[in-house]
């Protein structure tokens, strides 16, 4: 998406159009067109040239330009890549607030950050021929609503998804990111959750998912035999009786039930999976183990595995009795959840308590992006086994927030 500019002097009050009039003109274009309207709303209010809008690829290693509206049939395949580590998107991305450099040719250039609840979609990048707080506070308001307006509009649209692939994605792989929340990262008032996985174009097997509700999180990873389309069709069944079972407002329990008899009677395999249950209001978390690896906890900087009870994998030809194990989080404490393929073979090596207390201070999506990294790494590039993460930090209950600064308990 790039804008022409008219070159005059900056746009503001009525003479532009607020951001009511952006959201109504992106629901009246094409999918494929809407983010255009963000552009020319940049450029009628202040002369913005240059105007586009980047992705963050599926690998979360290139920024990716999208295309001007009705170029996108020509340009698969052919669209403009930059490498994020190091970059200015980089920076953006990791901070969260916009960026402004002198532009070499006259006037500043702007990047914001494109977010939606912690979910980094991209960035918007642009040159303005002048700038002060109202047009960058104007320009951050923009980004904010184009992601909006692309979480909404890529439901329509191949546009967004095929944005964010730099390299083929394997049909295994095609059925996982289906099974995946359609955003990595989600934000409340208690929390923020981020997970991820590696490598993103050939996974087989793994999934995580959440679901934020009126007073509970439920979080899931698992990990389904196989690293192939078998693999990826036995996690269909996992992910789908686990959802089935949580929208029909089951407990933990039934939920590990329905998952262990959706495979059992359909088909041959196992998954290890893990399930949580965390209630918003007070921090205590319910949790199921089904052979899955233990998750490890970041408390007041010391990391430790959580030695709970493990039952046995969703799905085998076994007798099975799952448990409702209890833990409580405190204010500060960050879960990580891993699969298998974190520890196994090359990644063994990782010193994975390191890796956790050194990000710390990192937003979890950050934390995600470290921990797959270095598993990627670490096997050069030849994963034998997905690699998934999924960081939870819990800063606690709103009430508790407010005791905490001096606030009154409502």
């Amino acid at each position: 998406m790039r804008g022409g500019g008219t070159g005059e002097v900056p746009v503001f009050g009525e003479d532009g159009f607020g951001l009511d009039e952006v959201l109504r003109a992106a629901e009246d274009a094409a999918p494929v067109e809407s983010v255009d309207v963000v552009a020319r709303n940049l450029e009628k209010r202040f002369s913005a040239t240059d105007v586009s809008f980047l992705f963050v690829d599926v690998l979360g290693q290139e920024a990716v330009r999208l295309p001007q509206a009705g170029a996108a049939g020509q340009a698969y395949g052919r669209a403009e890549r930059t490498e994020l580590a190091g970059s200015v998107y980089d920076r953006v991305l990791r901070s969260q607030r916009l960026h402004q450099e002198e532009h070499p040719e006259g006037g500043w250039r702007l990047v914001a950050p494109v977010t939606n609840r912690g979910d980094c979609i991209g960035v918007l990048d642009m040159t303005v021929p002048y700038t002060d707080d109202t047009v960058r506070d104007a320009v951050t308001q923009a980004a904010h609503a184009l992601a909006y307006i692309v979480v909404t509009d890529r439901r329509f649209t191949d546009l967004y998804h095929w944005g964010r692939r730099t390299t083929p994605m394997s049909l295994a792989a095609e059925i996982q990111h289906q099974l995946l929340p359609s955003a990595p990262c989600c934000e409340g008032a208690q929390f923020t959750l981020a997970g991820g996985l590696a490598p993103a174009d050939d996974i087989g097997g793994d999934t995580y998912d959440y679901a934020l509700n009126q007073n509970t999180l439920h979080l899931s990873i698992t990990d389904a035999m196989g690293h192939d389309t078998a693999s990826a069709l036995l996690a269909t069944l996992t992910v789908n009786a686990l959802r089935g079972a949580r929208r029909a407002g089951l407990g933990l329990l039934d939920q590990a039930n329905a998952a262990h008899q959706a495979i059992a009677r359909n088909a041959r395999g196992m998954t290890t999976g893990q399930l949580l249950r965390v209630e918003l209001d007070t921090g205590a978390c319910e949790l199921v183990n089904a052979g899955h690896p233990w998750p490890l906890r970041l408390r007041h900087g010391r990391v430790e595995e959580l030695k709970v009870r493990v039952n046995l994998p969703f799905g085998v030809p076994s007798p099975v009795a799952y448990e409702v194990q209890r833990l409580q989080l405190e204010p500060g404490d960050r879960l990580v959840l891993i699969t298998d393929g974190v520890v196994e073979r090359c990644a063994a090596a990782l010193d994975l308590p390191a890796l956790i207390r050194g990000t710390e201070g990192d937003h979890p999506r950050e934390v995600v992006r470290t921990l797959t990294r270095a598993v990627y790494d670490a096997c050069g590039g030849q994963l034998a086994d997905d690699a998934t993460v999924l960081v939870l930090d819990w800063r606690g209950s709103i009430s508790g927030q407010r005791r905490t600064n001096g606030g009154s308990n409502v």
